[in-house]
């Protein structure tokens, strides 16, 4: 009867700080990412608060552009619906919709089909492929950004040719109307388009850049008359801001998904993380290479090394393994005592005969015990091991 030391509690201890010490490195640089990123929307958060709203007086405001309308007679009115918008649109008023890509496709084409024939103007604001081609039909928006701020008109359009240079850099347009103005052109492709309308005598006005309405970039190049002459050439200005709250935005359960309300930016820097964490993956990963051979620091009894990899099949419930390994021992053993080569220490006719010769007996149980079957339990385990080392001591002494 043997008796087994129970395993430390300590045992698993060196696996765990090796497994800490390869993982902290990739751990502290997420936990400096998040911070970062937590960071940063909190401070683009506070810098952004009131963006492009006629009311606020923050950097990204509007209120100085409508202050300066006001001045020379020219009334705004804020709205949030959708229906509100519709309802405003008319000859003698100028439609400023501030975050066209905020709205569904269904609300992009009921806009258009109030603001068409009305006669009065259109301004899109920063309006990217979501929404542009239903805004504006015959107008794309182009996926590469402008690469430079401030841009020359070179355009007929009287109100580019008063205001001169401006910083409308930011997105691209091409149209496939023949009676459009294209103002503005960074490497040939328009920041600023005039579309007029087919009836009515009104017309749209694609902005590839907010900047020209900011508070804080008003009074620079010639944005503050760019935005007088787009804004105030009718007596009222009706300035769109879509909300959230809009409930025409879920009218036929049309919705917009978690990917539509992301910024083109983020797709892009997710899709690059992704990538930077599949090559430190790589670059991280265990290498299995060939294997070496090397001594080791201590001498280890045979016996301690039989009694874990015991312990290891036991905690498997491999009983199935250990039999074979006990069997495929004894079977290495008796081959050369009783004159059978090595090479076919495993091959039940070349060896079975040869031990029925060296054995008394008709050795009718040597196959099962040698070649068997897995044992069902430990007991039939147990069993088998002394079996088999009974037919070996009986193997020498013959």
């Amino acid at each position: 009867m043997t008796t087994e030391a129970a395993p430390t509690a300590t045992s698993t201890a060196p696996a765990r700080r090796r497994a800490w010490t390869r993982a902290r490195g990739i751990t502290l640089a997420v936990v400096v990412l998040l911070a970062a990123a937590v960071a940063m929307a909190a401070v683009r958060s506070t810098a952004r608060h009131g963006e492009l709203d006629p009311r606020s007086a923050d950097p990204y405001g509007s209120r100085a552009v409508a202050r300066l309308l006001a001045e020379r007679g020219v009334s705004t009115r804020v709205v949030t619906s959708l229906g509100a918008a519709r309802a405003a649109a008319g000859p003698d008023t100028t439609l400023l919709v501030a975050v066209p890509d905020r709205l569904t496709h269904r609300q992009q084409s009921r806009l258009h089909a109030a603001t068409e024939p009305s006669g009065g103007r259109t301004v899109l604001v920063a309006a990217g492929s979501w929404s542009v081609e239903r805004l504006a039909p015959g107008v794309t928006a182009d996926p590469a950004t402008s690469g430079a701020d401030t841009l020359r008109p070179d355009c007929a359009l009287p109100e580019a040719r008063r205001a001169g240079t401006a910083d409308t850099g930011g997105i691209r347009y091409t149209t496939t109307r023949l009676d459009a103005d294209s103002c503005y052109p960074s490497e040939r492709l328009a920041t600023l388009l005039r579309v007029p309308a087919a009836s009515g005598g009104g017309d749209t006005v694609v902005l590839g850049a907010p900047d020209i309405l900011y508070n804080d970039r008003l009074d620079e190049q010639g944005n503050a008359s760019l935005a007088l002459q787009l804004l105030g050439s009718r007596p009222h200005l009706v300035w769109y801001l879509p909300s959230l709250s809009d409930t025409a935005a879920t009218e036929n359960g049309e919705r917009k998904n978690f990917l539509d309300l992301l910024p083109p930016g983020w797709l892009w820097a997710t899709l690059q993380l992704f990538i930077a964490a599949v090559l430190a993956a790589f670059w991280r990963a265990r290498r299995f290479g060939p294997l070496v051979s090397e001594k080791l620091p201590v001498a280890i009894r045979a016996s301690e090394t039989a009694e874990g990899r015991a312990r290891l099949y036991r905690k498997a419930d491999a009983r199935d393994r250990a039999a074979d390994a006990l069997r495929a021992a004894t079977r290495t053993r008796l081959a050369p005592l009783v004159g059978v080569p090595a090479t076919r220490a495993h091959t039940p006719e070349a060896l079975l005969p040869a031990l029925s010769a060296h054995l008394s007996g008709d050795g009718q149980t040597l196959h099962p015990l040698l070649f068997g079957p897995p044992p069902g339990d430990d007991a039939a385990l147990i069993t088998l091991t002394d079996q088999l080392d009974a037919l070996e001591r009986e193997v020498r002494r013959s």
